[in-house]
């Protein structure tokens, strides 16, 4: 019933941009924390990013000042602006809820950026 779907992943030359985005359906979307993660391979799955239900939003230190979440409820869409785009943020980045006593999440979308 809970279903996170994202997409906007591609190959950005460093220094690039991109915009993904996570529509949700099957919740009341704008009562949730939602949440960005990624993982490289062969690395732990780490938080990117998080919007909160008033708008508060926290990153990843690796990430701030270079990527922004934002929130559109009526649309049940959850963004992540990319900017200045480095190899080390080539990953699969995934959105994530935590909802009626479980986590939530997307299928991921695949960005790389070559070195």
């Amino acid at each position: 019933q809970v279903r996170l779907v994202e997409s906007g992943g591609g190959l950005v030359q460093p220094g690039g941009s991109l915009r993904l985005s996570c529509t949700a359906s099957g919740i009341n979307f704008k009562l949730y924390t939602m949440n960005w993660h990624r993982q490289a391979t062969g690395k732990q799955r780490e938080l990117v990013a998080s919007i909160t239900s008033d708008g508060s939003t926290n990153y990843a230190d690796s990430v701030k000042g270079r990527f922004t979440i934002s929130r559109n409820n009526a649309w049940n869409r959850v963004s992540l602006q990319m900017n200045s785009l480095k190899p080390e943020d080539t990953a699969t980045y995934y959105c994530k809820v935590h909802a009626r006593g479980s986590a939530f999440w997307g299928q991921g979308t695949q960005v790389t950026v070559p070195p």
